[in-house]
């Protein structure tokens, strides 16, 4: 599956990799084009999974506003929910599409 802004690929890993929670695929860290994330200060608790990181997304001459998420330090129980360890994977949304 790939991840996909302005025909950026921002991240790709088989299906098999992926986590998916509430409807959204998360992708491993290894699977990230990791330069084009950069970190923002936008604040975010899932009161099961914990404190979310949001990235900006930069796709070519485009700029996506927070528009990926991570749960670097996930609530360890979320891991019993989920099935999965899934410190650090991370998530698509605004502007990114995720394909097979």
């Amino acid at each position: 599956m790939k991840a996909v802004a302005n025909d950026t690929v921002i991240a790709e890993a088989p299906q098999e990799d992926l986590i998916q929670i509430e409807g959204n695929w998360y992708f491993p860290p290894a699977s990230l084009n990791t330069e084009l994330l950069t970190k923002t200060d936008t604040p975010y608790h899932c009161p099961w999974k914990g404190d979310a990181q949001y990235f900006t997304v930069k796709a070519g001459d485009q700029t996506f506003t927070d528009a990926a998420f991570s749960y670097p330090d996930p609530i360890k129980t979320a891991f019993d929910r989920v099935g999965k360890d899934f410190s650090g994977y991370v998530a698509f949304w605004k502007g990114v599409q995720v394909t097979d």
